[in-house]
Formats: C-alpha cells, sequence, structure tokens
C-alpha cells in the first residue's frame, strides 16, 4: 500500500489500476478510492490526471457512465483544455514550409506534445513524428498554414516567426 503524494506518474498508474478494478462514476469517487489505496490526491488534480490518461465516460451494464482508458491509443481523445495545456508548457516554436508542421520543444519533450496531438484527434492532422526535441506534424494538403496558424495560438506563441 502507498502512502501520501504520489510523482505524477506514479499516482496516474494507481488510478488506471483503480479504473481498472472499480466502477468509478465521479472524480470524487476515485479520489475516495486513492486516499483507501493511501495516495493523498485533490479533486482539482484527478481532473488533470484523468485528462492526460485519456479517460473517457462509457456506458456501463447498469446504465451507469463510468470512467475508463481505452486500450487502444487511437482511442484516447485529449480535450482542447489538455492540448492547449501540454502547448502552453512544452512547445517553444511553431514554423512550417508547405503541408509539414515543425514544432521545437525542450530537450525529450516532443514525444509528449506528439502524444497529446495525436490523441486530439484534428481532422487537419494527417499524423506526427517525433524526436528529441523536435516534431514534424503533417497536415492534410493544404491545410500546412492554417495548422501552423492554429498550433501556435495553441501554444501561445506570438504569429510569425519566433
Amino acid at each position: 500500500m502507498t502512502t501520501g503524494r504520489l510523482a505524477k506518474p506514479q499516482r496516474q498508474h494507481v488510478m488506471a489500476k483503480l479504473l481498472a478494478q472499480h466502477a468509478v462514476t465521479s472524480q470524487e469517487q476515485l479520489v475516495e478510492l486513492l486516499a483507501t489505496a493511501g495516495v493523498v490526491s485533490t479533486q482539482a488534480t484527478v481532473s488533470r490526471d484523468l485528462l492526460d490518461l485519456g479517460a473517457i465516460k462509457v456506458r456501463a451494464d447498469g446504465g451507469e457512465s463510468i470512467y475508463a482508458i481505452p486500450d487502444l491509443p487511437h482511442e484516447q481523445r485529449a480535450p482542447e483544455d489538455h492540448l492547449r495545456r501540454v502547448f502552453g508548457e512544452w512547445v517553444v516554436e511553431v514554423g512550417s514550409s508547405g503541408d509539414l508542421v515543425v514544432l521545437r520543444t525542450p530537450p525529450g519533450s516532443a514525444h509528449v506534445v506528439g502524444s497529446a496531438l495525436d490523441r486530439a484527434d484534428r481532422p487537419e492532422v494527417l499524423g506526427t513524428v517525433a524526436g528529441d526535441d523536435t516534431l514534424i506534424v503533417v497536415a492534410r494538403r493544404g491545410s500546412g498554414g492554417r495548422l501552423e496558424r492554429r498550433l501556435r495560438d495553441l501554444a501561445g506563441l506570438p504569429s510569425g516567426r519566433t
């Protein structure tokens, strides 16, 4: 049994296990289950963690809506506010060339941004390729410029070159 506050990845691991073991209908219930497991957390933290985990509400056998984490990454969806938070925290530069948009991040962070963008299921994004500090976003034909502006806005960066 764990005790106290855990690092984010550890807390989210415990949360994922609890969601797999219990029919959790509310964030407050999850806070209580975490407390029973010895993990101190707030409802606000649980809310952010559920977004990070890609948790969704699904209808259970009895008709109740419960939290679940899809097994397949392509089934997980990142809401707009999660995407904005990830971009605001990790994206430091955005540029484009044709239908390719290049994002720069601090070293070791490109995969975090790529995963969030992949899970956002944006129709103008065909896919992403992440390196260490660079992410290439392949846009649908003719939408590279619009996508660059949209991603720059999500990151809170000024328009034009940075």
